[in-house]
């Protein structure tokens, strides 16, 4: 599925190195995601340092970096301003405690029903996000405060120098794989800029447009424990449920869905549900610490698998890093170039882009090739959450509708007499229709079987239609036998007594997906 070439093994030194590279582009998506929430900048990237460091330690997904995300944060806005930071706090407590619920009670096995269509649009939804999201960096802000396009040698040297980060990301590695080419890229381009003067944007100029603040900075401490001062009571409750199960159920999808595809890029498996619980856990640590929640970013785990990070060092790694520029290197990290972090995030684009799905829309089925489209423009109009429930729900529904045709009843009658209908294909909601119009109740014998030796009866409308049709035959004064139906099935069926029996003795067994998936 993912054509990218990312080492599988990996080792101390890429980790830390891959480590390092993700915390420096953390920190200007990390303050880009807490002016969209309208927190301050510190609010984001203590959010950052916290879930990266717990989900990277007892998360399922080695090498998966988490941090705070703007999918979430659009949901944050309109909490923050209609009640302020505090609600977020404790709306952030929530949020991990129902996302640690979720991980009990095994719900990330789920994620595997997503189907590939909308996995390929997915990526290529992010990748189309994350390119888009770039663009405001071309943007500086004048002297009225709004933000306006670069123009001029500020955007020649803009471009120039992202030109010269993709081409060393993309030839050193050529040359040689001891040190991540982004990581390379970035401190070139970095003193490169320096040493000439260029005019160049750096990640200070972008911290003070957002804030309007001329003198800003990332410089902050420790995060401090602190409980949200909200009122414990059932009012605040109503306020922050509402948000806090938006995102939850967000932060999960993103981060299972990035888990997956880390999954298929490195040849190994993550831990669905204990990555569930991780997110929680972080998540509820951010709420008692200042910072504004979090989930897994596509981005900056792209970069990481790029770069060579497969183990746990990697993500713990960029959130150490993360808070030691907050406390020691703030005014190293805040001369970095905006150009070099874009030039990464372009690669990024590149290598999440699913450039193959342009080649097989005309061999998939029409259905499939839609479900791609849709999902990656739901993804770029909307959100990612809103964008996956979309694509399963219409990629459940083609499926309902091409099996409703797929059920087959043949006619027959046995050297007893008796009418017997073998059915062939799945029983449920979508086939109930054309199953019952198949049978012949005028003409068939007295004693009626029927056969579901090559067929599944699958929801609570296969069990209405069998029992209508039992209605029928003994409207008519005729028997109907049931035989070979399956366990599940005949719990379901002892509400319809005595109007039914069933061939105990030969039926199957059947066994069901289990939490194991997960």
């Amino acid at each position: 599925m993912f054509e990218i070439k990312a080492n599988k093994v990996g080792n101390l030194k890429n980790d830390v190195l891959s480590g390092l590279t993700v915390a420096l582009a953390l920190v200007p998506e990390a303050v880009a995601f807490a002016f969209v929430a309208g927190v301050e900048p510190l609010v984001g990237l203590y959010a950052a340092f916290m879930v990266g460091l717990i989900t990277s330690i007892f998360g399922g997904r080695p090498g998966m970096i988490s941090g705070a995300t703007g999918a979430m944060a659009v949901v944050m806005v309109s909490l923050v301003a209609l009640h302020g930071v505090q609600y977020l706090f404790a709306c952030v407590v929530l949020t991990g405690i129902l996302q640690i619920l979720a991980g009990i009670f095994k719900l990330g096995k789920f994620i595997r029903l997503v189907p590939h269509p909308v996995m390929l649009g997915f990526v290529n939804g992010l990748a189309i996000v994350i390119f888009l999201a770039q663009l405001g960096q071309f943007k500086v802000a004048n002297e009225e405060g709004i933000f306006v396009w670069m123009q001029g040698n500020q955007l020649f040297t803009m471009v120039g120098l992202i030109v010269l980060t993709m081409g060393i990301i993309h030839f050193l590695p050529k040359l040689t794989r001891a040190v991540p080419s982004s990581l390379v890229a970035i401190i070139v381009v970095t003193v490169l800029a320096q040493s000439l003067d260029l005019d160049a944007r750096t990640v200070v100029d972008y911290v003070r447009d957002m804030t309007n603040d001329p003198a800003a900075s990332i410089a902050g401490g420790l995060p401090q424990f602190a409980i949200p001062q909200v009122p414990f009571n059932l009012e605040t409750l109503k306020i922050i449920f509402p948000f806090a199960l938006v995102l939850a159920a967000i932060g999960l999808i993103e981060s299972l869905l990035t888990l997956t595809l880390i999954d298929e890029i490195t040849g190994t498996r993550g831990r669905g549900n204990k990555e569930c619980v991780a997110q929680g856990v972080s998540n509820t640590v951010n709420g008692f610490f200042g910072g504004m929640g979090g989930c897994a970013m596509i981005g900056q785990s792209m970069i990481n698998v790029n770069s060579g990070g497969r183990g746990r060092a990697s993500g713990i790694t960029a959130a150490v890093g993360l808070l030691c520029f907050i406390l020691f290197a703030s005014s190293l990290i805040e001369q970095i170039p905006l150009a070099a972090l874009v030039g990464v995030m372009f690669i990024v684009v590149i290598g999440t882009f699913e450039w193959s799905s342009f080649r097989i829309m005309r061999k998939v089925p029409k259905a499939d090739a839609f479900v791609i489209v849709l999902v990656s423009g739901v993804t770029v109009a909307t959100d990612l959450a809103v964008a996956v429930v979309v694509g399963v729900i219409v990629s459940a529904l083609v499926f309902a509708w091409e099996h409703a045709k797929h059920v087959d009843v043949k006619r027959s009658v046995n050297n007893h007499g008796s009418t017997v209908y073998d059915v062939n294909g799945p029983l449920f909601f979508g086939s109930v229709s054309n199953f019952l119009e198949q049978f012949d109740i005028d003409n068939d014998s007295d004693d009626v079987i029927v056969e579901f030796r090559n067929s599944r009866v699958a929801d609570h409308s296969a069990i209405e239609a069998i029992d209508t049709l039992a209605e029928r035959y003994i409207a008519k004064g005729k028997t109907m036998h049931l035989v070979h139906l399956n366990a599940e099935c005949k719990k379901l069926l002892e509400k319809a007594g005595d109007l039914v029996e069933i061939n105990v003795i030969e039926d199957p067994d059947y066994h069901v997906a289990t939490d194991k998936l997960a």
